[in-house]
């Protein structure tokens, strides 16, 4: 980025849409370190607290476009950026349209696509972070869309989070941060279960919970173990079962859905972990390492 980009970054009016808890975050942060922020809401009230704070309300989301080159989205959905933006599109020329609301990344792409038509930049991006750490050295923000609209902005957006980009694909973000929220969602579950099931033998979730997070804390060390690139032997195609393998692993599933259906507990989640276990052993590669349940991953029977 060069030094006439990362100054005019700085001292750029920033527009937030969308007043949620990380709309806010995002709005204070922006005020705090000297950003002019304009907002708006659908509901009103939401707005009163930021404007106390030293933010602008704008009247309808067309004035709202009109206050900043900068316009960032913090919304339920892409849905809404439409139901939103779409009575106002005189007012998107010239403007940089920064998404960091959730959905799919086709949705992204067409969202980028209809906003580039209007004569906007656009940038996708998802805030790794939960509102109260915005803005901290813990926050980080993957985004995607063209590298000189990122560059352009990239001093502003620094000041959410760490920004990461992915590359020119808008739905690159989108699909990033849809992984990362697989990997935590099913780690939220599998917490939840695990607790369910020792709290079925008395034991109670205040004395459990410290015990399963700290296995869930060693899962990091336990894929990068014996690695120096963790991923390379996935890229490459290799799943040596020299430490675990598929059958190994897909006894303990077993013994999890029997466990768990002895408990009366839900089956959803371990019947799943299971089915992909099974599916190795099936297709051949109970001998493999784990990894190798990627394969009925990508492609579902």
């Amino acid at each position: 980025m060069n030094e006439q980009n990362s100054t005019t970054s700085q001292n750029t009016p920033v527009t937030v849409i969308g007043l949620g808890p990380m709309g806010q975050a995002m709005a204070r942060t922006l005020l705090a370190a000297g950003h002019c922020v304009t907002v708006w809401n659908r509901t009103a009230s939401r707005a009163e607290d930021i404007v106390a704070a030293g933010a602008e309300r704008a009247a309808t989301p067309g004035d709202a476009l009109a206050a900043s080159p900068l316009v960032i989205l913090s919304l339920t959905d892409y849905r809404a950026m439409y139901d939103i933006l779409g009575g106002a599109t005189g007012s998107l020329a010239g403007r940089t349209l920064v998404n960091l609301s959730s959905d799919t990344p086709d949705r992204t792409r067409e969202a980028a696509a209809w906003a580039e038509g209007r004569g906007a930049d656009f940038l996708a991006g998802g805030v790794m972070v939960p509102a109260p750490m915005v803005g901290t050295e813990a926050s980080h923000v993957y985004y995607s869309g063209r590298p000189d609209v990122m560059d352009t902005h990239r001093a502003t957006l620094a000041l959410l989070g760490a920004p990461r980009h992915l590359g020119s694909d808008p739905g690159l973000a989108q699909m990033m941060y849809q992984a990362q929220l697989a990997v935590f969602l099913s780690s939220l579950s599998a917490l939840m279960h695990a607790t369910a099931m020792l709290g079925s033998a008395g034991m109670k979730a205040q004395d459990a919970l410290p015990e399963l997070l700290a296995s869930a804390d060693m899962i990091g060390a336990i894929v990068r173990a014996g690695e120096e690139t963790p991923g390379a032997a996935l890229d490459a195609g290799d799943h040596p079962g020299a430490l675990s393998t598929v059958t190994m692993m897909g006894a303990t599933a077993d013994h999890i859905v029997e466990t768990s259906t002895s408990l009366g507990l839900d089956l959803a989640l371990p019947l799943a972990v299971q089915a992909h276990y099974r599916n190795a052993i099936e297709n051949g590669h109970g001998g493999d390492n784990w990894t190798r349940i990627i394969d009925s991953i990508r492609t579902p029977r």
